[in-house]
């Protein structure tokens, strides 16, 4: 662990103690809003600064570097016009993040379009908007040569932006197999090494000059990072048997896609970006040589440990002789926490009213549940784990949640989206992350009220089935 993440880790840490007990003194919390999720700004834009810094030092001089976040882990205008003020454009799967990503400002330019499954019109729209597109499969691939290649009737095809190819190197899947897209099955991509595929790949780049990039996913969450360097190396090495193919620097960016795993077992940012990096350097020197454009698509660790679910104990009982703190963060949060809690454990924090730490209690910490408001059994963000003893009015906070938590609703009971909001601290004893600075906070989306559920949920449409 290097002293940057210590110190990192740890100015984090204090920020966020300081945010949660602002956020009840200015009454973000409380009876009336039981739950509500915090982002740390600052904590964001080091993230970025710290992305760009880390493929600086390895990429040759003059290389063009596009880091575009995945829209899908904090759909959030406010996040991705933070995140782009900071240098960083958007990946985007869907019309919906799209939209979002052009909402926030984002240039067409600054923009990669993924998804195993677009429409028509959707691949018009980025054509005719410039958008780099990733074909996922032949049959996309077909659309999009009716779009860009020569028309026999009149009018002239729709300029392209970047168009590339998405393959599935196969190198195999990590700790968690449905995040897991480079399987031998993966539905993402054209399969690489199954048979004939490799030789359909290269011809369908020599019959297509437009066709100018290769992009292959490998990491997320329980991938190693020698398997996704082993999934770049394998994209690398296509490119370059392509470019020997046709004669020529056809394919002139390497759209690498897939995120950092994310440490959710402490306040350290490890693995870094510079780890990565310097991995990819030492596997594949000829990508940063100066030949090859690149594109990113981080996600999950650019936003997640700078972010925390705050829920206001609403009751504690007991059954079978363990505590239990019922709260108002459950699954429509923490979906994967609640459903696959092997393979998202959160850590947890607690608080009494007034957002102050709660200490141990002198026969120390106490096994006990903590529940959410979902009307079934199994709605536990943690069971049986030990912490201060727990009681009606306490907040508990689940941290490292600034990544597909808040944005990412289930809205199972029709439980209502909760306020989101930024903040930063400035001023305080230097050093300690702003331990004694004072707290502001902006909205990044407000609370959802009852009645935007009703309208969401057809209330327009009260007596539509009765008059059938």
């Amino acid at each position: 662990m290097t002293s940057n993440a210590v110190a990192t880790g740890a100015g984090a840490a204090a920020r966020r103690e300081r945010a949660v007990r602002a956020a009840v003194e200015q009454g973000l919390i409380g009876p009336d809003q039981p739950v509500v999720g915090l982002l740390d700004v600052a904590g964001i834009r080091a993230a970025a600064a710290e992305l760009r810094a880390a493929f600086d030092e390895v990429v040759a001089p003059g290389t063009p570097v596009l880091h575009a976040f995945a829209v899908k882990a904090a759909a959030l205008v406010p996040v991705l016009r933070l995140l782009a003020d900071d240098g960083i454009g958007c990946e985007v799967a869907s019309p919906g993040e799209l939209a979002l990503a052009r909402a926030a400002g984002v240039a067409p330019e600054r923009i990669v379009l993924d998804s195993p499954a677009k429409t028509h019109a959707e691949l018009r729209e980025a054509v005719e908007l410039g958008i780099a597109v990733n074909a996922d499969n032949p049959q996309e691939l077909a659309r999009l040569n009716a779009l860009v290649s020569p028309r026999s009737g009149p009018g002239p095809a729709l300029p392209p932006g970047p168009l590339g190819l998405r393959v599935n190197p196969q190198v195999g899947g990590g700790s968690i197999g449905a995040l897991s897209t480079a399987t031998a099955t993966s539905k993402f991509g054209v399969a690489l090494l199954d048979v004939g595929a490799r030789e359909w790949v290269v011809n369908a780049f020599t019959k297509r000059p437009w066709l100018t990039r290769l992009h292959a996913h490998v990491g997320s969450q329980g991938c190693p990072l020698d398997l996704m360097a082993a999934g770049v190396r394998a994209a690398y090495e296509l490119a370059e048997e392509i470019n020997r193919k046709v004669g020529r620097q056809q394919i002139d960016t390497l759209d690498i896609g897939g995120g950092l795993p994310v440490n959710f077992g402490s306040d350290e940012i490890t693995p870094g970006y510079r780890d990565y990096a310097r991995l990819l350097l030492a596997t594949v020197p000829g990508l940063f040589d100066g030949r090859y454009g690149l594109v990113t698509e981080f996600g999950r660790s650019l936003v997640a440990k700078s972010g925390t679910v705050l829920a206001r104990v609403e009751y504690t009982k007991s059954a079978g002789g363990r505590p239990i703190a019922v709260t108002h963060a459950g699954a429509q949060l923490a979906t994967r926490t609640v459903f696959a809690p092997e393979s998202w454990p959160l850590r947890l924090a607690a608080y009494d009213g007034e957002g102050v730490a709660k200490p141990t209690g002198p026969g120390g910490p106490v096994p006990q549940d903590v529940a959410g408001p979902c009307c079934f059994a199994g709605d536990l963000v943690a069971v049986n784990r030990p912490l201060p003893a727990l009681e009606a009015g306490d907040l508990v906070a689940l941290l490292d949640t600034g990544a597909y938590y808040f944005s990412n609703h289930f809205a199972y009971n029709s439980l209502p989206r909760p306020g989101i909001y930024g903040f930063s601290v400035s001023g305080g004893n230097g050093g300690n992350g702003g331990r004694n600075g004072r707290v502001r906070f902006a909205p990044v989306r407000s609370p959802q009220s009852v009645d935007e559920i009703v309208a969401e949920s057809g209330g327009e449409h009260t007596g539509a089935l009765s008059g059938l």
